[in-house]
């Protein structure tokens, strides 16, 4: 019984953090857009706070919650700041106080993703059959959000920032009901670089460790060509209704996050990390062809693959860190992760997508079919690498200073 409550509080969590992220985060660009008239480059910076926060972040919030509070704690704090900020940015319509304001909020949200992976990981008792299941609420808190704000017609409105900071403030509060997980305590006082999180880069000396870090954020640059502009690509190709097409995904999401068990089983890390890959090269590559046919078939055809990739890919990761990781480093090393993938990754992938969008744009008609060959080609090289590098072993390292010897 006391099992189910705790996989109850686990799964309410994920979908309120989810929830609040998914409010506002797709609709913004329309508010800023239409109603507050920032310019596209405005709003293109709007977008990286996202990006800038995950690279400042994540490790230092996880070293203070590995080291001086529990995470729960941490987490109510993160969001209850959060939601006081979000409300804030209701009442700015300049973009020179929006901007820092919006950064602010980032740096205080971005590492709840890790915390809420974190949180879940620390308190199940097989985290690789539960813990797809947990996150799977965030997948029903960000598609919740989605449809109350389209039903509701509130996308060039203000009032998805204010849900956004109600339902904050209710999962910062309900962060305090979560299991209570002390710090690890260590002897004599905290080095400057525990202090910024540095300790939890150790884990790099590991081989797999550092070849999934690395690879984990190279992917995430052809992936921000699917974040950026497969909206704009299949609206422009003339499929309708956009954004009901692309939630084909967030549906597959879905199912393959309740099937992962499954299918863990049978491919363990390595093989669901490279299956998530071969599927955004696939998916890459139908719409490279989709584009240069005219045929809407390919297109729609691939949309549920970035559900399953993902899921396979993200979740894969994060498990491998936490198996990998010893007690005292938890928190930071799933912060790392996200440092690498939502933080340095997506960052270069933001800025690299639109200079390849920009290169292949002649008087205003989009090359399509030449643009999504380049996030094509950049998997299938990120794919063979992985491959040949990434080695499982998936043991604890309890000991940073004395690597464990890799398996072959």
């Amino acid at each position: 019984m006391q099992k189910n409550t705790i996989k109850l509080k686990l799964s309410a969590m994920m979908f309120f953090q989810f929830f609040i992220q998914g409010s506002w985060y797709v609709t913004m660009g329309t508010y800023l857009g239409k109603t507050l008239e920032f310019t596209g480059i405005q709003i293109g910076l709007a977008y990286s706070t996202a990006a800038i926060a995950a690279i400042i972040s994540p490790v230092v919030v996880g070293m203070i919650a590995d080291r001086f509070f529990s995470a729960n704690k941490v987490l109510a704090f993160l969001n209850i700041v959060g939601a006081l900020l979000l409300f804030w940015l209701t009442k700015i319509d300049s973009f020179s106080l929006f901007f820092p304001v919006l950064l602010f909020y980032s740096i205080c949200f971005m590492p709840t993703m890790s915390l809420t992976s974190s949180i879940s990981l620390t308190n199940l008792k097989n985290p690789t059959k539960e813990f797809s299941r947990i996150r799977l609420f965030g997948s029903f808190g960000w598609i919740g959000a989605g449809l109350l704000i389209s039903a509701l017609g509130l996308e060039s409105y203000s009032t998805p920032f204010l849900i956004g900071a109600g339902v904050s403030l209710l999962a910062g509060f309900y962060a305090l009901l979560l299991p209570y997980n002390a710090p690890v305590k260590t002897a004599g006082k905290a080095r400057i670089g525990q202090i910024l999180g540095f300790d939890a880069f150790k884990l790099t000396k590991d081989r797999s460790f550092l070849v999934l870090l690395l690879f984990s954020a190279l992917i995430c640059i052809p992936l921000a060509f699917y974040d950026s502009f497969t909206n704009l690509f299949i609206t422009d190709v003339g499929i309708k209704n956009a954004a009901a097409a692309m939630s084909m995904g967030q549906i597959a999401e879905v199912i393959f996050l309740f099937s992962f068990p499954f299918f863990f089983l049978k491919l363990k890390y390595k093989g669901s990390i490279v299956a998530a890959i071969v599927a955004w090269v696939l998916m890459y590559g139908l719409f490279a062809l989709g584009a240069r046919t005219g045929e809407t078939g390919f297109i729609y055809a691939v949309l549920p693959l970035h559900g399953f990739c993902f899921t396979f890919f993200f979740v894969a990761g994060q498990l491998f860190v936490d198996e990998k990781a010893p007690l005292s480093l938890r928190n930071s090393a799933q912060g790392l992760i996200s440092f690498a993938t939502y933080g340095v990754g997506k960052y270069l992938g933001t800025l690299i997508a639109g200079n390849i969008v920009d290169h292949y744009t002649v008087q205003e008609v989009y090359r399509w079919e030449r643009i999504w060959v380049v996030p094509f080609m950049m998997a299938l090289v990120f794919l063979i690498g992985f491959i040949f590098l990434f080695r499982e072993n998936s043991k604890r390292r309890d000991d940073l200073n004395n690597p464990l010897p890799e398996s072959v």
